[in-house]
């Protein structure tokens, strides 16, 4: 049986090594810039703007997920944005990851949040069929943009 907990300071390193394991799954572990303090200190400050979640077996911590309430001017209400999901590769095809989203879902429509959006990587079919699986629908009318970098801090200019 698994139970979700909203993530505290305690799990910090745990947190950590999830994003690094996640990044090490999508191929991108030389993109990790954060450390445990940059962790702590964006979702665990007095006014930090995410939210951390921690997925539990039996008390071993086998997944996370952070998230965060965006806005849609179009429905004039919040929405949830799923930044990171990650469950441990044992626990892939447990539940785990369905009762992650469905807790996030909880948490969107106790919010009255209009929708529950979140990004997947193109070569990830695994990920691609869960969401599916579970009645969501690929935005393929959308197409992300991003400035980070160099890049921001020259248009900042």
């Amino acid at each position: 049986m698994f139970k979700m907990r909203s993530a505290t300071e305690a799990d910090v390193a745990t947190i950590y090594r999830f994003i690094h394991e996640l990044a090490d799954y999508e191929r991108a572990s030389h993109h990790v810039k954060a450390s445990e303090q940059d962790i702590q200190r964006s979702l665990f400050a007095a006014n930090a703007s995410a939210n951390a979640m921690i997925c539990e077996q039996d008390g071993e911590a086998v997944g996370f997920a952070v998230y965060f309430f965006n806005y849609s001017t179009w429905m004039g209400r919040y929405g949830l944005y799923l930044e990171d999901l990650y469950v441990s590769p044992n626990y892939r095809g447990s539940g785990a990851g369905k009762f992650i989203m469905q807790t996030l879902a909880k948490i969107a429509v106790e919010n009255n949040c209009a929708r529950f959006e979140w990004a997947v990587l193109d070569w990830n079919q695994p990920a691609i069929d869960f969401y599916t699986s579970i009645g969501a629908k690929e935005q393929s009318e959308w197409r992300t943009y991003r400035l980070d970098g160099d890049a921001l801090y020259q248009f900042a200019q």
